[in-house]
């Protein structure tokens, strides 16, 4: 039987290896009007902040970047009362800017997906301030953690679950874009949809296919890569959780203060 399901300030979306970050972690599995998320939540605490943990692709890495139900996890960390959310995330590089084992905070996405459903308005006029598609106080907090993080960025998000050809890699970065990944997005359009500052943690896990000569990119380096980083990665998010700005008055939020939504976003009995 669940425990009382708690109340969350902040969720850390990532891959399974990510839940020894947790102090006395409990699992709660939420409904949503979407669907299931991809697994039940786990929610402890962090430098003494109540934080959830949801894996992205399911407990046992069982969805592929283009069937995970993006806005069933993100609705179901909203309902917990969530409204930062850190994102970390393998990627690979697309220049000479970046190599495996880097980590950036990126400051722009670029959204090449075409399957997903990446929005929860469907209906009414309700459009989506998205010039700026990552939370400053959140990304500066990242960022911060520590002094070998770069940040700023662009990020081409695609659908995976293939990788690139040489092609379509060259292009991405004739394009001056620094990194590709398949599950950015929908994720960083449903956060602001749901009044969250979200921010991803991008570790660079490999060379994309056109950067350089060889037999391409391969799942095993990638799953490597960042096994091999997630005990630095946990200490970034314990450093960053704990440095983490007020969201109140966040434009993240307040972009929706005079917009009549045609979705609803779920309250944990706190104002927005």
């Amino acid at each position: 039987m669940n425990a009382p399901i708690q109340r969350a300030d902040i969720a850390v979306i990532g891959g399974t290896g990510f839940y020894s970050f947790l102090d006395e972690p409990s699992e709660h599995r939420i409904e949503t009007p979407y669907g299931d998320p991809s697994a039940s939540v786990a929610i402890g605490t962090v430098a003494g902040r109540s934080v959830a943990f949801l894996p992205r692709h399911g407990s046992h890495h069982q969805y592929p970047p283009h069937a995970i139900n993006y806005r069933a996890n993100m609705w179901a960390l909203r309902s917990l009362g969530v409204r930062q959310v850190l994102a970390p995330c393998a990627v690979g590089g697309l220049g000479a800017r970046v190599e495996p084992g880097d980590i950036l905070v990126p400051d722009q996405l670029v959204d090449r997906t075409h399957r997903r459903v990446s929005s929860y308005v469907e209906t009414g006029a309700v459009h989506l301030p998205f010039a700026d598609p990552y939370c400053p106080g959140v990304s500066a907090a990242v960022t911060g953690a520590d002094a070998g993080i770069t940040g700023g960025g662009a990020m081409v998000v695609v659908e995976g679950p293939r990788f690139s050809t040489r092609a379509e890699s060259r292009y991405y970065a004739a394009q001056g874009w620094d990194l590709i990944n398949m599950t950015g997005a929908p994720e960083a359009m449903l956060a602001r949809e749901m009044r969250q500052c979200y921010a991803a943690i991008a570790l660079v896990t490999d060379m994309d296919a056109g950067a350089e000569s060889g037999e391409g990119v391969g799942q095993e380096e990638v799953f490597a890569m960042f096994k091999q980083n997630l005990d630095r990665l946990g200490g970034i998010l314990r450093t960053a959780i704990e440095a983490l700005p007020d969201p109140d008055g966040c434009t993240c939020s307040t972009w929706a203060d005079d917009v009549e939504l045609t979705y609803t976003v779920p309250s944990d009995g706190r104002s927005l």
